[in-house]
C-alpha cells in the first residue's frame, strides 16, 4: 500500500508543529501553511478502509482508520487549519503558530483514532494546544477564562477516562465502536465527557466564556475544531441515542435567546456556535441516514462559515480595537470588504438559498420530519428565525451601521482578507452546487434542497424576520455589561476554590518545600563535617536553599506525575 495512504495525516500536523521553532523566523509562517497542505493531500487519497495498528502492552492501538465519515471530517479539519494559519500569516508569534498546529493535530488524531485510548490522548492534546490560543490574548480576563477553559476541559477528559476504563474492563476491549447500552455507566460517562466538549446544555458555559477572550487568530481555531470533533464522535459512538434529540433542539433554541441577549460581537458569535452544534447533535440522535448525512453536511458548513465570521468579527476588532456592539458603528463605508465577507458567512448560517447553511442544515430539519419528530422540526426551524436576527441583522447592524462612534480603523494584513476569500468561496460554491459536498457524505444521499415548498417557506421565514427586526431595531440594541450564563455556579464560588485548591494547596508545597530545604541543608553540612549536626559547628552559612529549590520542584512533580502514570496503567491491567 503506498504511504500517502498508510501514513496518518495527523503526525504531519505534529511534526509541523514540532518543527515550526527550529526554522528561521521569516520561514515560519509559510510552513505553518505546508503542514495542514500536505495532511489534507493525504486526507483526500486515503481509501476507505485503510488502517494503521501499534501494540500498547495487551493492546491493540488502531492509530489510524479510514471510512467515509471520518474522511470527510479529516478533510474539512485540515482544510479550515489551512485557512486559519492564512488567516495568522501576520502573526510571528511562535507560541501561537505551534498550539495551532497542535490544536489541529488533536482534531485530525481523535478522527481517525479507532480506539479510546488513542482518542482520549489525541483529545486531551486539544485541550491543552486550545486553552494557549485563549491565554495568549495576554490579558487579565482571557487569563482567567483561559484557567476555566481548561479546568472545564480536564473534568470533560476525566469523566471521558473513567467511561473508557469502565468500558474497558467491562468488554475488555478499547475499539471505538457504537454504544448501544443506555443502561451502562460506562456508555454515559464516555457520553458526558463528550458532551461537554460539544457545548451540549448544560455543561455548555466554557465557549461563550471563553471563545470572546481568546486572541483574534486563535478563536478562528476555536470556532472550528472542538465541538466539531466532539460532534464526530457523538456520530460515531451515540447515534440513535434519543436523548440527544431534545438536548440537540434545546441547544439550537438556548444559543439564540443567548446570542440576543449579548453585546460582544464575539460572544454573539459563540453563543451561535452553541445552537448551530444543536442541530448536529440532534441529526446524531435522530440516527438515520439522513440525519447523520445531515448532521455531518452541517458541521462542514458550520466549520466555513463560523470561521468566516468569526474572522470578520476578528478583523473589526484587531482594526478598532473595540469588540462591544455599544462601542461601535459607522464603519460600512470605512470597511466594505469585511462587511460584504461577513454577511457572506451571515447569509449562509442563516440558511439563505444559495449559500451552503441552506443545503446543510435543511437535511436536519427534514430528518426530523420523516422520522415523525415533528415537534423537533418545528422548534429547529424557529431556532433559525432567532439566528438571522442576531447574527444576520443585528450584529451587522450596530457594527457596520447605526450610530457613528467616530472610529478610524486601521487597514487590516492583505493575509486576513486572502482567508476570507477563500471561506468565502467554499461557502458559495456548496450552495450553488451541493452536489460537491453531499458525494463526500457518509451514505448516499437522497435529498433535493431546492423544492420549491422549501425555497418558499425559507424566503418567508427571512423576510418576516427582517421586518421584525426593522420595527423593533432600537429594542434588541446591544446594553453594556455581561450576562452570566449558568458559568454562574463556577464563577459564583470562584475565589473559595482558588483558596482551597491553589492558595492553601501552594501553602502546603511551600511547606515541603521547606522541609525539605533543610533535609539538604543538614546533608551538606553532614557530608562537610559530620560532627557539625551534633556539636551545632558553624560551616552553613554558604549553604544557598534557592539553589536547589527548581531540583525539589521537579521532584514533586515527577512523584505525582509517576503516581498518576501507575495508577492509569494498573487500571488498564485490571
Amino acid at each position: 500500500m503506498p504511504i500517502e495512504a498508510t501514513f496518518p495525516p495527523a503526525l504531519i500536523m505534529l511534526a509541523g508543529a514540532l518543527l515550526l521553532p527550529l526554522l528561521p523566523r521569516s520561514f515560519r509562517s509559510t510552513f505553518s501553511l505546508l503542514a495542514p497542505l500536505l495532511a489534507l493531500a493525504l486526507v483526500w487519497l486515503a481509501p476507505s478502509g485503510t488502517h494503521l495498528t501499534m501494540e500498547l502492552m495487551d493492546y491493540q492501538l488502531v492509530v489510524y482508520k479510514v471510512d467515509r465519515l471520518s474522511r470527510i471530517f479529516g478533510v474539512i479539519f485540515a482544510l479550515i487549519t489551512f485557512i486559519g494559519c492564512l488567516f495568522a500569516f501576520h502573526i510571528k508569534e511562535t507560541g501561537q503558530q505551534t498550539a495551532a498546529l497542535l490544536y489541529a493535530t488533536g482534531a485530525l488524531g481523535v478522527t481517525f483514532a479507532g480506539d479510546f485510548i488513542t482518542m482520549f490522548v489525541f483529545g486531551e492534546l486539544m485541550a491543552v494546544a486550545s486553552t494557549y490560543l485563549i491565554w495568549a490574548r495576554g490579558t487579565r480576563e482571557s487569563a482567567r477564562a483561559g484557567m476555566r477553559y481548561l479546568f472545564m476541559h480536564l473534568f470533560g477528559g476525566g469523566l471521558l477516562l473513567a467511561g473508557i476504563l469502565i468500558h474497558t474492563q467491562e468488554t475488555g476491549s478499547i475499539v471505538i465502536e457504537q454504544l448501544t447500552s443506555q443502561s451502562s455507566l460506562s456508555s454515559w460517562l464516555i457520553l458526558a465527557g463528550v458532551a461537554l466538549d460539544a457545548a451540549v446544555i448544560p455543561l455548555h458555559a466554557w465557549l461563550p466564556d471563553a471563545y470572546p477572550k481568546a486572541t483574534v487568530t486563535g478563536a478562528v481555531f476555536l470556532s472550528a475544531l472542538t465541538t466539531k470533533t466532539a460532534v464526530y464522535v457523538l456520530l460515531r459512538i451515540f447515534p440513535g441515542w434519543e436523548i440527544l434529540i431534545a438536548l440537540g433542539v434545546l441547544m439550537t433554541l438556548y444559543g439564540v435567546v443567548f446570542a440576543v441577549l449579548a453585546n460582544d460581537i464575539r460572544e454573539i458569535l459563540a453563543y451561535h456556535i452553541i445552537s448551530q452544534v444543536g442541530y448536529m447533535v440532534a441529526g446524531a440522535g435522530i440516527g438515520t441516514e439522513l440525519a447523520i448525512n445531515g448532521a455531518t453536511a452541517h458541521a462542514f458548513s458550520h466549520i466555513l462559515y463560523k470561521a468566516l465570521l468569526f474572522m470578520g468579527a476578528g478583523a473589526v476588532l484587531q482594526t478598532t480595537g473595540k469588540s462591544k456592539l455599544t462601542e461601535l458603528g459607522g464603519l460600512a463605508q470605512k470597511q466594505p470588504l469585511i462587511l460584504w465577507f461577513y454577511m457572506i458567512g451571515a447569509f449562509s448560517i442563516s440558511g439563505f438559498p444559495l449559500f451552503n447553511g441552506f443545503i446543510s442544515k435543511s437535511m436536519v430539519v427534514a430528518a426530523a420530519g420523516e422520522a415523525h419528530y415533528p415537534i423537533a422540526m418545528l422548534l429547529m426551524l424557529l431556532a433559525s428565525v432567532g439566528t438571522f436576527l442576531s447574527v444576520g441583522l443585528k450584529l451587522p447592524y450596530f457594527t457596520w451601521y447605526g450610530e457613528n462612534r467616530g472610529l478610524t480603523p486601521l487597514p487590516p494584513p492583505r493575509n486576513m482578507y486572502l482567508a476570507m476569500e477563500a471561506a468565502a468561496f467554499f461557502c458559495i460554491l456548496h450552495g450553488v452546487a451541493p452536489g460537491l459536498l453531499y458525494d463526500m457524505l457518509p451514505y448516499t444521499v437522497h435529498f433535493a434542497p431546492y423544492t420549491f415548498p422549501h425555497v418558499v417557506e425559507t424566503s418567508q421565514i427571512l423576510l418576516f424576520t427582517f421586518a421584525a427586526f426593522w420595527i423593533f431595531r432600537k429594542k434588541v440594541a446591544g446594553e453594556a455589561g455581561i450576562t452570566l450564563d449558568v458559568d454562574w455556579f463556577y464563577r459564583r464560588p470562584a475565589g473559595w476554590v482558588q483558596r482551597i485548591f491553589l492558595e492553601d494547596l501552594e501553602a502546603v508545597f511551600n511547606g515541603v518545600e521547606r522541609l525539605m530545604n533543610y533535609a539538604v541543608q543538614r546533608l551538606a553540612v553532614f557530608g562537610r563535617n559530620p560532627a557539625a549536626l551534633f556539636t551545632g559547628a558553624a560551616g552553613e552559612e554558604n549553604f544557598s536553599p534557592d539553589a536547589h529549590r527548581p531540583v525539589i520542584k521537579l521532584f514533586i512533580l515527577l512523584v505525582l506525575f509517576s503516581y498518576l502514570l501507575f495508577s492509569v496503567w494498573g487500571l488498564l491491567l485490571s
